[in-house]
């Protein structure tokens, strides 16, 4: 796989509206430009999008996720095709052709199956102009649905294909202290930092920062460099890649050959 590779995820939060959960495409063309600028750098990137269920609600005039399983892929599968068209269309302004990847635990659960998706994943990422885009397969991964998360998914596939970090874009600009609310720009020690979780999760938001840690936590373990951005502000993108971007940095333990 290439090196310095980075996969770049953007929850709910980012891409949907507080107030309904309807897609929020001033939102998405700011970090539609961000990515591309990245691209026209030289830097090859992933893209793993969270959003389809919350931009699927509005659909069937929903102001919440709903409980029900089949109502929820149901949101899924109407919002992963707009979430997609909408990237279609935006990317193409840059001249970048995106690829839809749609995993579930099964794909990565064996060597074989895991073979097969690390395969396609190096085809796409030989073609510069091609941008792999993933997310779970909500519209029929029941377990996933109820249990996982893009954070999670994010650090399995960055580790499957030897990326060099990952990026988790967030609705805030990183890991607050819990009792100062003080910013912490770098962490080196993930297990003194697991008390720093909020009820931060939001109406439309399958996540938090509780399974941010969580995931980042495997990620350093695979030796990846993380960090938690703010998905808001995505020209900060770049000065995260040159070493000087505003985020929490998580350093691992031991750095992973590059391959």
């Amino acid at each position: 796989m290439l090196r310095n590779l980075t996969l770049i995820k953007a929850g709910t939060g980012v891409l949907t509206k507080a107030d309904d959960g309807t897609l929020d495409r001033a939102a998405l063309v700011h970090l539609v430009a961000a990515i591309a600028g990245l691209m026209e750098a030289g830097h090859r990137c992933v893209f793993v999008s969270s959003g389809a269920v919350g931009s699927g609600l509005s659909a069937f005039g929903l102001a919440e996720y709903p409980k029900d399983t089949a109502t929820r892929q149901a949101c899924a599968a109407v919002g992963q095709a707009r979430l997609m068209q909408t990237y279609s269309s935006l990317f193409a302004n840059f001249d970048i052709t995106i690829a839809q990847v749609l995993l579930t635990a099964a794909d990565l659960a064996t060597p074989k199956r895991a073979g097969y998706v690390t395969d396609t994943f190096g085809r796409l990422l030989a073609e510069p102009r091609i941008l792999p885009i993933i997310n779970e397969n909500d519209s029929v991964a029941v377990e996933e649905l109820k249990f996982g998360d893009n954070d999670m998914l994010s650090v399995r596939v960055a580790r499957l294909i030897h990326a060099r970090r990952v990026i988790l874009l967030t609705s805030v600009d990183g890991l607050l202290d819990p009792t100062t609310d003080a910013f912490i720009p770098e962490v080196a020690d993930i297990d003194g930092v697991l008390h720093h979780v909020r009820g931060d999760k939001g109406r439309f938001s399958m996540g938090g920062m509780a399974s941010k840690l969580t995931a980042i936590k495997f990620a350093l373990e695979a030796g990846i460099e993380t960090h938690i951005a703010n998905g808001r502000h995505p020209e900060r993108l770049a000065g995260i890649l040159a070493g000087h971007g505003h985020s929490t940095r998580f350093l691992p333990r031991i750095e992973r050959p590059e391959s």
